[in-house]
């Protein structure tokens, strides 16, 4: 693709797009390009059905698939400026599966499995703050405000930055972290190279371990804790709107779907037949 492959980099840098995410849509594209063995600029939207309808035929999954739309919609929309060949092009419907949910005694266990003490420290603060491990990862020794219990997220999804709290158990834990450890600035958690951040790759290897280890039945992933994360906070009384906030959503919708009540919960609310007749219930009318 050599000069469209460059602008295309440039228009996602400057639409400020996550570096993981910019990736994706290059490799996307290429793959695009290598299908037909031709330049996307010669080709248009009976070219882009037929690519995408070969994937679909071989059964890639519906993320796989909406990642490739994205690409394409991006690469003829915005750097071809040909925005009439995507315009019309649907966007693939991906089941919205729940998680498995980890008690919060199983994050317990869990975090205590993870080995060595870097890597317990950056899963322990993911799921003690609720943060996208690439949140997590890139955390600079300056963004731990000790003082007001903060924790400064820079550059999260979508470029905005947020605050969100940083627990008493988990501030302990990082002093202790540090004392061990003393990190070269800037990264808290530094990689082999310690100028560049320690990698999620590297992260999930660790948590995969530990959870092996600690035998747990269910699906363990650094998502999962996220959205554990978001489940406890529910569980234990916090309004959805500070929930949201502190995930770092823009929309509410976003919120909910991170947030999947447990059936000790459920079992807990009142059925509207239990309450009729009784004082509780005279707002029913």
């Amino acid at each position: 693709m050599g000069a469209l492959c460059q602008r295309m980099t440039e228009d996602l840098k400057l639409k400020n797009y996550a570096v993981s995410t910019r990736q994706e849509y290059l490799r996307c594209a290429r793959c695009f390009a290598a299908y037909h063995m031709r330049s996307p600029c010669e080709m248009g939207e009976r070219e882009i059905r037929d690519f995408l309808l070969n994937l679909a035929f071989q059964e890639a999954s519906p993320a796989t698939l909406k990642m490739h739309v994205a690409s394409l919609k991006f690469l003829y929309a915005i750097t071809l400026r040909r925005p009439e060949e995507v315009v019309a092009l649907p966007w693939p419907k991906v089941p919205q599966r729940l998680p498995d949910i980890l008690s919060g005694t199983e994050v317990d266990t869990l975090l205590g499995a993870v080995e060595p003490l870097l890597y317990r420290a950056v899963v322990m603060t993911a799921y003690g703050s609720g943060l996208r491990i690439r949140e997590a990862c890139s955390l600079r020794t300056d963004d731990i405000d000790a003082k007001r219990h903060l924790i400064h997220v820079r550059d999260g999804k979508r470029g905005r930055d947020r605050f969100v709290m940083l627990p008493e158990r988990l501030h302990a834990f990082l002093r202790e972290y540090w004392r061990q450890t003393r990190p070269p600035k800037p990264y808290l958690f530094p990689g082999a190279k310690p100028q560049r951040p320690i990698t999620p790759s590297a992260v999930r290897k660790a948590l995969r371990k530990a959870a092996r280890k600690t035998a747990l039945k269910k699906h363990v992933t650094l998502h999962g804790l996220r959205h554990a994360f978001a489940t406890h906070l529910l569980e234990t009384g916090t309004e959805l709107r500070v929930i949201q906030a502190l995930l770092g959503h823009r929309s509410l919708r976003s919120t909910v779907r991170y947030t999947h009540v447990s059936p000790q919960h459920v079992g807990r609310v009142d059925s509207p037949l239990d309450l009729l007749g009784k004082e509780k219930g005279r707002v029913l009318g």
